[in-house]
């Protein structure tokens, strides 16, 4: 890495995944375990005030002589302060989480070069000030929560990529300037290029990879309102010829794909060897039964006899045999539904 970005002078872009981790080791653990902690202060509390009301029933309902009898008013007046502060903790507590989760999003959001609402450039100065501005919340909600220096750290870490990320994007619009300049179009077209075709198709990549189905609808709506002038008939750029729409189209879609957040197939990797390594500990019990009955019934010795076989003293099923008994046949896959041709970016609409 070193010798590409000094000696070659080439651009390395770090990865938003770096960022949202060190955010999610510093919030994630510390929130869920203080939530838990507070549902279990509530459950204690609200469990100590329906003991004194009983207890309070209970002494009611049963005959005394003289005497004092015990102030169950205040007992369960008390009860009931410890309640609602008990309540009031894990309501903050569910608060500070759901805050937490708001603004790993909101970082994801908000590092694009295109904004997912109006599908305009984002210029760096900006994206400086939004990711500022999330940083500053993170860091009053770690004061709120009361993280700990150790914690802390990690969102410090994270703010230090804010310079990648900013440099990351003034070096995308560097490089669509300079592929779009390249092609000496005319001024009306190059700017279609720079301010509704590479928008569109970007934000057509982003509504592929949305999670959830309304946001998908949402950016690729969007997308066909940042395309939709230049498939009027009367636009400047339908006067080009087939050929060189179709060339266009090429090019503004590399310069799409320029912007890349991360570099999945490396996280992707790390996180497999993860899960190896996760594997490898805490066994549940249902995977120790199932260990105990490949280890009784599928091991095989020198002499071919299994482990239960010696301890039962007569020979069994083999264990594949019965799992093909027991276990019901998988369903057939689901049909794979043709996909439609893919219309032209830039194919005229009827006028």
């Amino acid at each position: 890495m070193a010798h590409v970005q000094h000696d070659l002078g080439a651009h390395h872009a770090t990865d938003l995944f770096h960022l949202q981790h060190e955010i999610s080791q510093a919030t994630s653990l510390a929130l869920a375990r203080a939530e838990r902690q507070a549902a279990a202060e509530q459950a204690q509390a609200e469990a100590h005030l329906e003991a004194q009301d009983a207890a309070e029933r209970v002494y009611r309902s049963q005959p005394h002589g003289p005497g004092r009898p015990p102030n169950f008013a205040a007992r369960i007046q008390h009860a009931l302060r410890q309640a609602v502060e008990a309540t009031r903790w894990r309501q903050q507590a569910q608060a500070h989480r759901t805050q937490a989760k708001a603004i790993l999003n909101a970082f994801s959001e908000v590092v694009h070069p295109y904004d997912l609402q109006h599908a305009q450039a984002q210029s760096p100065q900006h994206l400086r000030e939004a990711l500022d501005g999330l940083f500053q919340r993170l860091e009053s909600l770690a004061q709120e929560a009361n993280l700990s220096e150790r914690l802390c750290a990690h969102v410090t870490k994270a703010q230090r990529l804010t310079h990648k990320l900013v440099a990351s994007l003034a070096f995308f619009f560097m490089m669509v300037n300079t592929r779009v300049q390249a092609l000496n179009l005319a001024p009306a077209i190059e700017q279609a290029m720079l301010e509704h075709l590479i928008p569109a198709i970007y934000i057509e990549r982003v509504a592929e990879r949305a999670p959830r189905a309304e946001a998908r609808q949402r950016l690729r709506a969007l997308s066909a309102q940042r395309l939709a002038p230049l498939q009027q008939p009367t636009h400047p750029i339908q006067t080009l010829d087939l050929d060189t729409r179709t060339h266009l189209e090429q090019v503004a879609g590399d310069c799409a794909d320029l912007f890349q957040r991360t570099s999945s197939c490396v996280e992707g990797r790390n996180a497999q060897l993860a899960f190896y390594q996760q594997g490898h500990h805490r066994i549940s019990a249902r995977q120790q039964q199932v260990l105990t009955a490949l280890h009784n019934f599928a091991t095989d010795q020198s002499d071919g006899s299994t482990p239960a076989e010696r301890f039962f003293g007569q020979p069994h099923p083999p264990l594949f045999e019965q799992v093909l008994e027991r276990m019901p046949w998988p369903a057939w896959p689901a049909r794979r539904r043709p996909r439609p041709a893919k219309r032209p970016y830039l194919m005229p609409v009827a006028a």
